[in-house]
């Protein structure tokens, strides 16, 4: 049958990216506390396409997949991005996946347990410049407004938001980058803001969670700037962005805060 992709392009446009996007598949991910975590990822995947090709095969991408365990970690992915290189004749290949990542979370009085989620995404690149991997996690947290409290008589506004934390670790001796827990960072996330959100809670836990909020005050500037300052501290990493987003209770827009830092 005819290779069509393979054929000659005669405009002379090299694209920097082609390939699938939001394919739905299983993963198994690395679980601090289990050893393992199933869930399920979005996946794009794709691979610079050099000017003389039509097209890129994009069943392949799929069959790479398919090929590996479904584990997925900053050890795994530069193989499957090295074979993607390899199967499709490009210099560079990209993945992005995407994921919910659920942690057994303890109401902080009564003790009471349940899942919550955490959106998480790992990129990785490989190309003519080396390797990539970054780690992505998303934390859903609440924070009171340290100005609403100063001039109210009583009480304060809060509003739930979200912190991200994205990081770059060192690689190790095999060019790896050194692994961080997805729980490291929602740590941080969660100890950087008002209060930590959680699925389930009591009376005695609403008490302490609405007190403890009205305790620790604070701006999206603030925790961006907490964060920073734990994440600035780990020897691990070479780079890392904090964003921050408050959904306002009493504005009508969102508020916003962005760090990022590079290791000199």
């Amino acid at each position: 049958m005819n290779d069509v992709q393979n054929k000659r392009d005669l405009r002379n446009i090299k694209l920097d990216e082609a390939g699938i996007k939001d394919l739905q598949y299983p993963v198994t991910l690395l679980d601090r506390q289990n050893e393992k975590q199933k869930t399920v990822a979005l996946i794009s995947m794709s691979v610079e396409l050099p000017h003389h090709f039509k097209g890129t095969h994009m069943s392949r991408f799929v069959e790479v997949l398919a090929g590996h365990t479904c584990e997925f970690n900053g050890r795994t992915i530069p193989a499957i991005l090295a074979e993607l290189k390899q199967v499709l004749d490009a210099e560079s290949a990209r993945i992005t996946i995407s994921f919910p990542y659920f942690l057994e979370k303890a109401a902080p009085v009564t003790g009471v347990t349940a899942k919550m989620n955490y959106h998480c995404t790992f990129y990785g690149e490989s190309g003519l410049e080396g390797e990539d991997f970054v780690l992505s996690v998303r934390v859903p947290v609440s924070s009171l407004c340290p100005c609403s409290k100063e001039i109210s008589s009583y009480g304060a506004h809060n509003q739930r938001g979200h912190v991200t934390i994205d990081v770059r670790s060192f690689p190790d001796e095999d060019g790896i980058p050194v692994l961080v827990w997805i729980e490291e960072l929602i740590e941080i996330a969660e100890s950087s803001a008002s209060s930590p959100v959680y699925s389930l809670l009591k009376r005695p836990d609403e008490k302490y969670v609405t007190e403890l909020a009205y305790d620790n005050p604070v701006f999206v500037e603030d925790m961006v700037r907490n964060a920073a300052e734990k994440l600035m501290e780990d020897d691990r990493l070479v780079w890392f962005q904090v964003t921050a987003e408050n959904q306002e209770s009493i504005h009508n827009h969102t508020a916003y805060a962005r760090f990022e830092w590079e290791r000199n």
